[in-house]
């Protein structure tokens, strides 16, 4: 009963989460604009998706801010977690709460205090809201996510590996790279997707601080929702949501093919050690 009870759950909160992205891909394919009947198949909101030149001029900034906001992010966060985990208990505390408060602060907060910021550095310098105020704003809230991402793979590793291989012949450099960076990449990848995502998906912080010459897509699509949304944003839904779920696929088939690997190596490790 208990175990009947646990897959119904499971299967009501799956519904709640994937049913209204399953309506929203079926009406993409909808004659009518209204997204109440259907009135046939069709591709004709597809083809209007290619060509309408604001949505995808704001898809291309979304995919230049949030592109290059992540990579920064992962590079930031990475290093910034190596000094958290390398420093001494009490400053340790004392950053990983400032850290983490980013990621509890209403965004309207970060998203107003970002404007007046960078509006100070705009009246008293030739600096311009546009793509460097997304970048640096999207950067602000993306490096927490990397941080707490990476920093339970530090801790994981043994200490003692940096030492092995610089007895081995590595220089400090080489033996971070070789391995401790390994180690900690399915963390940094993590922190990657995350900060990503985030950067696709932000409204609040990228309205006050993207000016008005460079919109973001989901500045776009609010700007549509005060008269009607077009079906062309499904159909541009249903594509994102497509490519989400193909890397995601992907990236799963990378890490079995890799267990697979690994557990093959151990199992010819062991029956060498067998044969011994």
């Amino acid at each position: 009963m208990r175990k009947t009870s646990s897959k119904l759950y499971m299967y009501i909160v799956y519904t709640f989460l994937y049913l209204p992205i399953l309506v929203l891909i079926v009406f993409s394919f909808n004659q009518s604009k209204s997204r109440a009947n259907w009135t046939g198949f069709t591709l004709h909101w597809y083809a209007d998706l290619f060509r309408d030149e604001r949505i995808l001029t704001a898809l291309m900034n979304t995919v230049i801010v949030a592109v290059c906001a992540s990579v920064l992010s992962t590079v930031l966060g990475t290093m910034a977690a190596i000094g958290i985990n390398n420093m001494k208990k009490g400053g340790r505390t004392f950053l990983m709460c400032a850290t983490y408060i980013p990621v509890i602060n209403p965004e309207i907060i970060m998203g107003v205090s970002l404007m007046i910021f960078f509006n100070f550095f705009v009246m008293h310098s030739g600096f311009k809201f546009g793509f460097a105020t997304l970048i640096l704003a999207h950067i602000s809230f993306d490096v927490p996510y990397v941080i707490y991402n990476v920093l339970p793979k530090l801790r994981a590793i043994n200490p003692s590996i940096i030492e092995a291989a610089q007895d081995l012949g590595c220089n400090p450099r080489q033996a971070f790279f070789k391995a401790v960076v390994p180690q900690i990449m399915p963390g940094i990848f993590s922190g990657f997707l995350m900060a990503l995502t985030y950067s696709v998906d932000d409204f609040v912080v990228s309205y006050f601080t993207s000016g008005t010459n460079v919109e973001t897509l989901a500045v776009t699509i609010e700007s549509m929702t005060r008269v009607k949304v077009s079906p062309k944003i499904n159909a541009l839904s249903a594509i994102i949501f497509l490519i989400v779920c193909a890397i995601m696929i992907i990236r799963n088939l990378l890490e079995n093919r890799k267990l697979r690997r690994d557990l093959a190596l151990s199992r010819a490790a062991v029956k060498g050690g067998e044969r011994a």
